[in-house]
């Protein structure tokens, strides 16, 4: 299963809560197979950088002060996959929950699934 996110090179910043970084890490390292590439210290949060699998690009779990109500909400970032249903199926075993469940559309196939905020994330085909 390849999850990625190759539309940019750069980097994308994720709002989330910073008292839920150890679910996080479970999320996005066992459960969607990310990698950490930095995990340190950053003010009063932490700044933590993952690898995502199969990409040149990576995201970072950190929130900006005054950037807190973005925490929970769809987010404008889209995972790329060759089978939305297989890989959703993969993900569903471990536990990630889905908010709506794979289809077929026109230009391919899709679905959406959270972390533990309620962010929402687009799972789509290539």
């Amino acid at each position: 299963m390849v999850i990625a996110n190759n539309r940019s090179e750069f980097g994308r910043q994720l709002p989330i809560h910073n008292q839920l970084l150890p679910h996080f890490a479970v999320i996005f390292t066992e459960k969607l197979g990310f990698r950490v590439m930095t995990d340190q210290p950053f003010g009063d949060q932490r700044w933590i950088e993952l690898g995502i699998p199969g990409a040149e690009s990576g995201l970072a779990l950190f929130t900006p002060k005054g950037h807190e109500d973005r925490i929970g909400g769809f987010q404008p970032i889209s995972f790329w996959t060759d089978d939305v249903f297989a890989t959703a199926k993969i993900l569903k075993s471990k536990g990630v929950e889905f908010a709506v469940e794979p289809k077929k559309e026109p230009w391919g196939s899709t679905s959406i699934f959270k972390d533990v905020d309620g962010n929402q994330f687009v799972l789509s085909s290539k």
